[in-house]
C-alpha cells in the first residue's frame, strides 16, 4: 500500500520570472508575394466592373502555403472618420447616416470602420482619436492616417520589452514628376510606386519609454519616435495588445509623389493615380500619397505600396523587438525524514515469502531496508493523481538521510 504525506502550506511558495525572446522580421517576409497573405473580402458593386480587395495582409515568415508556416502579424490602415483626409473627400451624409464619397475614392467607409474597431479595442470608445504621444490632445500630435501592425500571440507572448522595438522605414521613397514619364503613363501597379533608387531610410524605435510610461484601456503603451530626431512622434505601440499604430503622414512624406494604376470602379477597373472620374484630364503627376492614395487606392493597393516600398525587399531587418514571457511558479519543497519512504509499495519488494529482497543473499535479517526515488506523485485530498514530478536521476532513499525534493510547477 502506498504511503502518503500531506503538504503543509509552509511548504508551498509562489514566485514569478520572465523569459525574453529576440524576434526579427526580415524585409523580404513583408514585401514578398508569398508570404504576405491577402484575402480579398471586399468586393464592389454597382459601378464599372468591381473591385476586389482585402480588409488586411498576414505577413508569415516563409511561403504561407506551407504547412510549416507561421503568421507573424496582420496589417491594416484606418482613416479618421473625422479627420481632414476624410472629410476633404466626403461628399456629404445619406439619410442612414452614412458618409457619402465620390466614385473615384475607394473603401473609404471600410478605412473608417478599421480605425473605429483599433480605438473602441485600444482605447475603449470607437469615437476616440489616437495621439502620440497619447496623453496628448494637441491637433499636431493627432493621428489621422494610420497602419495598424498586430502581431501574432505567438511572437508578441505575453507583452513586448519596452525600449527593444525598431523597424527599418523608408520615410521618402517617391520619383520626382519629372521622371514620371519612365512609367508609360502608369503601366505599373501599386508594388511598383518605388523609386529607382530608395531613400529616406529611418529607424523607428521606443527609446526613452522606460522613463515615460503611461497607461490606458489598452494597457501600457508609449510613443514611436524618429531615431535621428526623438521630438518627431511617429506612432505609438502597445506593448500589453502588441500593436504597433504607425502616423502616416509623419512616418512618410504624406506629400510625397505616388505613380501607378490602382483599383478603380470606373472602366476598365484601374486607373492611374491622379486621374478624375471622367477620365479625360492629364495624369496628375503631382498625385500624393496623402490624401490622393489614401481615398483612391483599396486597402490592397495601399498595403502593396507599403509593404513592397516602404519595407524595401532584401534579407536586412525590417522589424525587431524583444517579447515577454511571464511565468508564474508554484514550488512545492517535499521531504522525506530520515525514517520515512524507505520502503517500496512495488510487490516485487518482496520474495514469496514476504521478505524484503536484498542484494546479498542470506542478509535478509541484517540489511536495512532503502528505495531509489525516480518520482512524486502530488495527490489532492481524495488521493486522485494529479501530477508526478520525475527525477533526472534516482537519489537513494535510507534511514540516514532525510532529503527535501524542491518540485517547480510553470505555468
Amino acid at each position: 500500500m502506498a504511503i502518503y504525506k500531506e503538504i503543509s502550506p509552509d511548504q508551498v511558495k509562489t514566485a514569478k520570472s520572465f523569459l525574453n525572446q529576440l524576434v526579427d522580421v526580415i524585409q523580404e517576409d513583408i514585401s514578398g508575394s508569398s508570404t504576405r497573405k491577402k484575402y480579398q473580402v471586399f468586393v464592389t458593386g454597382g459601378i464599372g466592373p468591381g473591385v476586389t480587395s482585402s480588409l488586411f495582409h498576414t505577413v508569415y515568415d516563409q511561403d504561407f502555403s506551407l504547412s510549416t508556416a507561421n503568421p507573424i502579424f496582420d496589417m491594416t490602415v484606418g482613416l479618421y472618420e473625422s479627420g481632414s483626409t476624410v472629410t476633404g473627400a466626403s461628399t456629404g451624409i445619406d439619410s442612414a447616416g452614412k458618409l457619402l464619397f465620390p466614385s473615384h475614392s475607394l473603401m473609404m467607409r471600410e478605412k473608417t470602420d478599421v480605425y473605429r474597431q483599433f480605438a473602441q479595442s485600444l482605447l475603449g470608445n470607437a469615437d476616440s482619436q489616437f495621439y502620440a504621444p497619447n496623453d496628448s490632445t494637441s491637433a499636431g500630435d493627432a493621428i489621422d492616417e494610420a497602419l495598424f501592425i498586430c502581431f501574432k500571440r505567438l511572437f508578441a507572448r505575453d507583452q513586448i520589452k519596452r525600449e527593444t522595438f525598431a523597424m527599418n522605414f523608408f520615410m521618402t521613397a517617391s520619383i520626382s514628376p519629372g521622371t514620371f514619364g519612365e512609367f508609360g503613363h502608369g503601366t505599373g501597379d501599386m508594388t511598383n510606386l518605388t523609386t529607382t533608387t530608395s531613400t529616406g531610410s529611418a529607424f523607428f524605435t521606443d527609446i526613452g519609454s522606460a522613463q515615460n510610461k503611461t497607461t490606458c484601456f489598452g494597457g501600457s503603451v508609449s510613443s514611436l519616435v524618429a531615431s535621428h530626431n526623438t521630438n518627431i512622434k511617429t506612432g505609438l505601440i502597445f506593448y500589453d495588445r502588441g500593436v504597433v499604430i504607425l502616423d502616416l503622414a509623419k512616418a512618410m512624406s504624406g506629400s510625397q509623389h505616388v505613380a501607378g494604376q490602382i483599383s478603380a470602379v470606373n472602366s476598365p477597373g484601374k486607373e492611374l493615380m491622379g486621374y478624375t472620374t471622367s477620365g479625360t484630364a492629364p495624369w496628375n503627376e503631382y498625385s500624393s500619397f496623402i490624401p490622393d492614395l489614401m481615398v483612391s487606392g483599396s486597402i490592397d493597393d495601399i498595403l502593396d505600396h507599403i509593404g513592397s516600398c516602404r519595407m524595401s525587399s532584401g534579407s536586412n531587418t525590417a522589424m525587431t523587438f524583444q517579447n515577454v514571457t511571464n511565468i508564474n511558479s508554484t514550488l512545492i519543497f517535499c521531504r522525506a525524514g530520515a525514517d520515512e519512504f524507505n520502503y517500496s509499495a512495488n510487490p516485487t519488494y518482496v520474495n514469496n515469502s514476504n521478505r524484503i529482497r536484498v542484494i546479498d543473499s542470506g542478509q535478509e535479517e541484517n540489511q536495512r531496508s532503502f528505495t531509489f526515488v525516480t518520482g512524486i506523485g502530488l495527490y489532492d485530498a481524495n488521493d486522485n493523481l494529479l501530477a508526478v514530478a520525475k527525477l533526472s536521476r534516482p537519489v537513494e532513499k535510507n534511514d540516514e538521510k532525510d532529503v527535501t525534493f524542491r518540485i517547480r510547477l510553470d505555468f
